[in-house]
């Protein structure tokens, strides 16, 4: 099958329905989240890896988002669960206005603020970005905004002891209503009937929690699907070695950190198992849990597709034995853009230790104190605001660097630059290096992180060199970035395998 891939450019291969009808015969499951298949004569849609009998092929038809069949009348099989399954790949790696569109919708922007901020965000009209979407995708952004809802309103029930009214708030639903008739619609049950189903024997829940009693507040803990194969190891040593003391935190198997969401803040704990992902959600608002989730899922990197990027980067003699050690290795985000700008800043010319240290000292003295502290996790990252309201002797640094700190928080607080997955990938790396004190390292590192760009490479990166050096490659600037080329569109993973030969 030509699976979609998005280049450099943004191009993405159409999908070919013969081609998808053998991915569904094989059952093969990564291709789950690409798109799904539809029968005719049933009236349900499936993930390509459903284990029941293959339909006949006159019987199918296939989408590439769940909200188009939902659109065109069918139902989520009960069986394979299409909406358990991972998000497609295409529209993480995608730099073009569908691809950001996608990210935007799924972090929940049209629920929060309507299509108009959609289109705002894209600098497009409401009905461009329809037509668009629509002839892509086959679902304008409301459908797609539904789809996403249901999805999250599906896992809350399912995963949760959340009542059932705070599940249809948390999911982004204006109303009990619009929340039933929907999970009606696309599950072919009612909310309760989901939860009773799923609900474990040994924690029986009482009518009160069913239907929206008063419940004890605890952690949202949902699970969280991802490709195989997954390198939680290589991830959490990553996340871990970087963690700034207040705002995150690495004990045993558990990852947490602070997020700042737009109803307040929250704390995720992430536990990776060798089958599963876990994530518990502490929020001041259960109205942030879809945003929380889908954070939570681009700083872990969950919807890549680690078969296609090895088979690339396994084409170079070079890579292919560090493919070859980590094949699922993954290149984790960031879901504070400000925060990671100011990080990559402190951490200019100094040690990824010290810059944590200094980090450190931002949070202690400017932080945001959370209402209710998790485990070692007290403070939210200061904002952009607060940091361009501070002066250079307030940073244990050249105050030349301090003043163009100050200065580029400056340009994200009032809205010049947005630093989120749903930002114009080129645009906005230009724009960073057009501020004083930010040069290609740190444009880069912040589009790799913050942005999620997947074809960042940073060949003055003395890390990079090093490596190349230990692997008897050209290590100059110029040597490596012309060796990197080979590596497009996915060198954000190449650097990510130079780094952890290291």
């Amino acid at each position: 099958m030509n699976r979609p891939r998005g280049g450099h450019n943004g191009d993405v291969l159409p999908l070919d329905d013969d081609q998808c009808y053998r991915a569904c015969q094989s059952r093969d499951p990564r291709f789950d989240g690409w798109f799904v298949t539809a029968v005719r004569t049933t009236g349900i849609y499936c993930r390509p890896s459903c284990p029941a009998i293959t339909p006949k092929r006159q019987n199918v038809e296939f989408f590439r988002a769940s909200a188009t069949a939902q659109s065109h009348g069918y139902r989520a099989c009960k069986r394979c669960r299409p909406d358990a399954s991972p998000g497609s790949p295409e529209w993480n790696s995608r730099a073009d206005v569908v691809g950001r569109a996608m990210r935007l919708i799924a972090d929940g922007l049209v629920d929060r603020e309507g299509v108009g901020a959609l289109a705002a965000r894209l600098g497009y009209s409401d009905r461009q970005v329809h037509r668009v979407l629509v002839a892509e995708v086959g679902s304008g952004p409301l459908a797609l905004a539904r789809a996403q809802r249901a999805q999250t309103a599906r896992i809350l029930i399912e995963t949760t002891t959340l009542p059932i009214t705070e599940v249809a708030f948390a999911a982004g639903f204006q109303s009990v209503r619009q929340f039933n008739d929907t999970v009606r619609e696309v599950y072919a049950a009612s909310p309760t009937d989901l939860r009773q189903a799923k609900a474990p024997k040994s924690l029986p829940l009482t009518k009160g929690q069913m239907n929206g009693g008063p419940l004890t507040k605890e952690p949202l803990t949902v699970r969280l699907a991802c490709r195989e194969p997954f390198d939680g190891d290589a991830l959490f040593s990553f996340l871990g070695t970087r963690a700034v003391p207040g705002v995150e935190s690495v004990a045993g198997e558990t990852y947490r950190r602070s997020l700042r969401l737009s109803r307040g803040n929250g704390v995720i704990s992430v536990a990776i198992s060798s089958t599963t992902v876990s994530c518990a959600m502490t929020l001041d608002d259960v109205a942030d849990a879809q945003a929380a989730v889908q954070r939570t899922r681009r700083l872990l990197d969950l919807d890549c597709d680690p078969a296609m990027i090895r088979e690339h980067l396994s084409a170079d003699p070079l890579l292919a034995p560090l493919v070859e050690k980590r094949p699922g290795l993954r290149a984790p985000g960031h879901p504070d853009g400000t925060e990671l700008l100011v990080r990559a800043v402190l951490g200019q010319q100094v040690s990824v230790a010290g810059a944590r240290t200094l980090a450190a000292r931002i949070v202690a003295a400017h932080g945001e104190p959370l209402a209710e502290p998790v485990g070692a996790i007290t403070h939210a990252f200061p904002s952009a605001a607060t940091i361009a309201g501070l002066s250079p002797e307030d940073f244990a640094m050249p105050r030349s660097r301090g003043a163009a700190l100050i200065e580029a928080c400056a340009t994200v607080a009032d809205g010049s630059i947005v630093l989120d997955a749903g930002s114009d990938r080129a645009e906005t790396t230009a724009a960073l290096q057009n501020l004083r004190g930010i040069g290609p390292w740190t444009a880069g590192y912040v589009a790799m992180r913050a942005l999620g760009d997947p074809d960042v490479f940073l060949p003055s990166d003395l890390g990079v060199r090093h490596a190349l050096d230990a692997l008897g490659a050209g290590s100059s600037p110029a040597a490596a970035a012309r060796r990197a080329e080979a590596w497009r569109p996915w060198r954000t993973y190449a650097l990510h395998h130079l780094w952890a030969s290291l």
